[in-house]
């Protein structure tokens, strides 16, 4: 059961105030230790502060236009996967380039469920260490979503609208995307199309996986299995094999992001297969990685570092204004590279 809005709310200053029959100055002052109020009524407004858990305010500064000066990121991933995910790592330097515009910063925290994740972000705003949060990986039914709408932490998810409840979010048609990848294989001759996803409780893997079989089915493809994998380079490899050591292999993949691809790469050279002559692969997110290996990667290539912006920048909008719309970031764009091509003999 969620927890009542009023058990959670913050506490400020004029509560203080009022229940200890002073004025929001004299607060101000014995709070903050400054002289102008006598040591009896300083003593009181303590007492009376630490009664109602009144805690100082270390981010937000209070001002005009709603500025603050952290905003709150909390990823439930491994420290050591985030290092290999160059994904997270543009979308932060993202999110940094617009902090470093209104001289803010991140907090960043890394933690093993959403349970903690939920945890971690009451502590933070209701201890004032940051003045809203971007919240990612946003999954089916998320408890996040009831959680902290419930204690009015101002923030934006990055997600499609229909995973985000209240929230504004900041998303990419993954959907059309996904559609577009499996049309321009189809188109390259290819019958047999598979795929590596993501985790299949997050919510844009959910997406991706009910367009790629609606597109597969559309066009007539003869198979088109999808495996979940953790977007981790031994994720995509045990998932790249499982598809290779099938009776009727696939002759093109598609894979949910760069390091799963690159896996998967390493994988077919291992199983003695040519790319792309005896298999097409194609990535999401094209990250650097995608240009580095050879073949170098297709990918669909999105601009994660502008994703990262976005959403920061709409994070600020919240802030300043209490809501503001939810927004399409541009959609990822085919950037076709030597490892597709049309299959060896029509297969």
């Amino acid at each position: 059961m969620s927890r009542d809005r009023s058990d959670v709310r913050r506490v400020t200053i004029r509560d203080v105030a009022v229940r200890a029959g002073v004025s929001t100055a004299a607060v101000s002052l014995a709070l903050n230790d400054r002289a102008g109020v006598s040591a009896a009524t300083r003593e009181r407004i303590l007492a009376t502060a630490r009664e109602l858990g009144w805690t100082p305010n270390t981010a937000a500064r209070s001002l005009s236009g709603q500025q603050v000066d952290t905003i709150g990121l909390v990823l439930a991933r491994p420290a050591p996967m985030l290092g290999r995910e160059p994904f997270f790592m543009d979308f932060i330097a993202g999110v940094e380039s617009v902090l470093v515009e209104r001289r803010c910063s991140l907090l960043l925290r890394l933690v093993g469920t959403v349970e903690e994740e939920i945890e971690v972000q009451r502590e933070w705003w209701q201890g004032r260490r940051v003045g809203g949060s971007l919240l990612v990986d946003v999954r089916i039914d998320d408890p996040r979503i009831e959680a902290l709408a419930a204690i009015g932490l101002p923030a934006v998810a990055v997600a499609h609208p229909s995973l985000t409840g209240p929230f504004t979010s900041v998303w990419t048609d993954d959907g059309t995307a996904v559609r577009e990848a499996v049309r321009y294989l189809a188109a390259l001759g290819h019958r047999r199309i598979a795929r590596v996803g993501g985790p299949a409780g997050l919510g844009h893997s959910a997406i991706r996986s009910r367009a790629f079989a609606e597109v597969a089915e559309e066009l007539g493809l003869e198979e088109a299995p999808t495996l979940a994998a953790d977007f981790s380079g031994e994720g995509g490899s045990r998932a790249t094999r499982s598809l290779l050591s099938a009776v009727r292999r696939p002759t093109a993949i598609v894979y949910d992001n760069d390091v799963m691809a690159v896996a998967g790469l390493s994988v077919a050279a291992e199983m003695g297969l040519r790319v792309p002559q005896d298999l097409s692969l194609l990535a999401w997110d094209d990250s650097q990685l995608c240009e580095l290996v050879r073949p170098r990667l297709s990918a669909m290539s999105h601009d994660v570092f502008g994703f990262g912006a976005q959403a920061a920048r709409c994070l600020f909008e919240v802030l300043a204004d209490g809501d503001a719309p939810s927004r399409p970031a541009p959609a990822p764009v085919l950037v076709p590279r030597e490892s597709t091509a049309p299959p060896v003999g029509g297969r």
